[in-house]
């Protein structure tokens, strides 16, 4: 895409314009930029100076119209708001609520006798037999309802996803590249509904709740499973999105330093742990650990817990024992915490555009804002609010964290460059 204004030599970052600095030129510049904005087209690969440049450009080369671009980060919005919605389902422990499945969905009980037969449904279910058996009908058709908006919400990304999807696609809007993404998208949701409802079923079986002290819930290894998977589907469109409306910055090869790639790494560093802290969060919430050492940041008085390898063998402590667990998600929200404020500190410092900047910037701040809901959460007994304001600021920090390593995707350049 062409620049607004050519930069000054002094910065590493170039957006390689050819035109001078003459009054002429940059009303050529403005005029160009009008007309390739009222086409509504955008390019994906970035013109980088150079072989490096080059290579890279022709790995990704294709024109994808913007509409894609907006579709995509329409449907990237649409898994954010599921995210958020099945976590304020798991929290008011509304998933067994529903004991059948269907693929296209049902419309609700409207008659007193269809409610009658979906709660003598939930009868049958390990929840109702061994925690809800004083429910009334009011508080299940509370917890049915959340359930069967979750689910319905799902199915409506299916709608906002495959429709558009197959019209874009017989149209020749797709370039091959983005086939490829769209087609890995559309099977990554559709296995996203089927886990959904593999994680429901184990809930539902009462084979798996057979023990004194076992409590009926859904299995924390498929929880975290469908968390997982939901996430990557999040990530995988907004970065498309991404790289259709808003390209990464192009630099000049030349320009790099050894501590601009560093900087690059650190993004990606926090990418990686900002995922890794989220998805210890589903064994948090599959677990009921937040349930469990409401202190902080002692384990009541101790600073290691007593019971922290009370399993046998140990490894089964880091999936199965609540309070290693809630151990481990502080440990790693911990060191999140550090790497983004390091990462947010150090893009100050460093040559870098202000879009970078802005964007460690708001990282950081929200990697502080995420611990204080965490430590408020546990504090509190994790109320259902706040507890739900943690879960989706996780998501939120993990945006921010892909949008620094998208920005900084680039910076990789200098390897390829002889000294």
């Amino acid at each position: 895409m062409l620049s607004r204004l050519a930069r000054p030599a002094t910065t590493c970052w170039s957006m390689g314009s050819n035109y001078s600095r003459s009054q002429g030129s940059r009303f050529v510049l403005r005029d160009t930029k009008t007309w390739i904005i009222s086409k509504g087209q955008t390019t994906i690969a970035a013109e980088v100076g150079g072989r490096a440049g080059a290579a890279v450009a022709g790995s990704t080369a294709g024109t994808t119209s913007r509409v894609v671009g907006w579709w995509m980060a329409g449907c990237a919005g649409m898994c954010f708001g599921a995210v958020v919605l099945g976590g304020v389902t798991r929290l008011t422990e509304s998933g067994l609520s529903m004991t059948d499945w269907q693929l296209l969905g049902r419309p609700p009980p409207s008659t007193a006798e269809e409610w009658l037969e979906e709660f003598e449904k939930y009868k049958l279910s390990p929840e109702f037999k061994y925690k809800n058996f004083d429910i009334t009908m009011e508080q299940f058709k509370f917890i049915w309802y959340m359930e069967y908006g979750h689910r319905m919400w799902g199915r409506t990304i299916g709608a906002a996803f495959y429709i558009p999807a197959g019209i874009m696609w017989a149209r020749g809007m797709f370039t091959p590249a983005i086939k490829k993404r769209v087609a890995f998208a559309g099977v990554l949701l559709a296995c996203q509904g089927l886990l959904g409802w593999y994680m429901v079923k184990s809930g539902l079986d009462h084979n798996n709740f057979l023990g004194p002290c076992d409590v009926p819930r859904v299995s924390q290894y498929r929880l975290a499973a469908h968390l997982s998977s939901a996430v990557v589907l999040y990530s995988f469109l907004f970065w498309n999105a991404k790289s259709i409306l808003k390209p990464a910055l192009e630099f000049d090869a030349s320009k790099i330093t050894p501590q601009l790639n560093k900087f690059r790494k650190l993004a990606i560093s926090s990418k990686a742990l900002a995922f890794i802290t989220l998805v210890s969060g589903a064994f948090v919430a599959g677990l009921d650990a937040g349930l469990v050492y409401n202190s902080f940041p002692k384990f009541a008085d101790r600073w290691i817990p007593e019971d922290i390898l009370a399993h046998s063998p140990v490894l089964r402590n880091f999936t199965e024992n609540p309070t290693t667990v809630q151990f481990d998600h502080r440990i790693l929200g911990t060191a999140t915490l550090a790497l983004l404020t390091g990462t947010a500190i150090q893009a100050q410092r460093l040559p870098l555009p202000p879009r970078i900047k802005m964007a460690a910037m708001a990282m950081g701040a929200m990697g502080w804002m995420q611990v204080g809901l965490g430590i408020s959460t546990l504090l509190l007994y994790v109320p259902v609010p706040v507890a739900a304001a943690h879960q989706s600021g996780a998501l939120v920090t993990l945006s921010l964290a892909m949008w620094l390593a998208h920005e900084t995707q680039f910076l990789k350049l200098l390897k390829k460059i002889p000294k």
